[in-house]
């Protein structure tokens, strides 16, 4: 059973149809799972970190510019995520914080790993955002590092529609065979689409488990929280 998790979220939960932009809609169903699941275990700690696919994407939309650049504006893009999500939260009576990478004085805290970490046992939800503060890293490699910084015993990698991690995309494929579980090494050898390189590396190194989930399906969340079994749980 799980105390402190990291929550890995794709800016596509928070956005309309499309997946463009951000839905006030979509933020709120987004929040008030979380608020839900929350509710459902007393004592459980949870950080965020969201991605900023609904608005930017330095691989697409930066095609042709500084590469840095284009991360840059991705890592900002960020921050308005996590901003609609901490709005969200609010609403839904879910006490928050926004640490970021990139310093926002106005809006949101520089990340202070300690400040964090208090704020997690004050039972806030953390929401990471900015990135690592670095172009070149994705912000699956932000959750993983910012999982470490702040000792999770676990990153639940949310996804929409799919529970668990395939052999091939289940969407196109009706014959995809699903892994229940999997070793971190496993995952590199077969290249499976879980997080980037770098991030599964660094799960690997420091043998911190990764859980691979359906974030839409009725009560997933509170049966993690709970210990059950969800989705594809990948360990050493």
């Amino acid at each position: 059973m799980y105390k402190r998790i990291l929550l890995k979220l794709s800016g596509e939960f928070l956005a309309d149809t499309n997946g463009f932009g951000i839905s006030p809609e979509a933020t709120s169903e987004l929040a008030l799972i979380i608020a839900k699941a929350r509710e459902s275990r007393s004592g459980i700690e949870i950080a965020c970190v969201v991605g900023a696919g609904n608005l930017w994407r330095g691989a697409r939309n930066g095609r042709g510019m500084d590469a840095a650049t284009a991360d840059y504006m991705g890592m900002i893009a960020t921050n308005m995520n996590a901003l609609a999500l901490q709005d969200a939260l609010s609403r839904a009576g879910v006490d928050s914080r926004v640490q970021t990478a990139i310093q926002m004085q106005q809006v949101a805290e520089p990340y202070i790993r300690r400040r964090a970490m208090r704020h997690l046992e004050k039972g806030r939800v953390v929401i990471f955002s900015g990135g690592t503060g670095n172009p070149f890293f994705t912000t699956d490699t932000a959750a993983t590092l910012r999982a470490l910084e702040i000792g999770a015993d676990v990153v639940l990698m949310a996804k929409n529609k799919v529970d668990g991690v395939y052999d091939s995309d289940p969407r196109k494929n009706p014959e995809a065979k699903k892994f229940d579980s999997l070793s971190h090494t496993e995952v590199v050898e077969k290249r499976l689409e879980v997080m980037d390189m770098t991030a599964i590396t660094l799960c690997m190194e420091k043998k911190l488990p990764i859980v691979v989930f359906d974030m839409y399906q009725s009560g997933n969340l509170e049966k993690l929280f709970a210990g059950e079994r969800v989705g594809t749980l990948i360990q050493s």
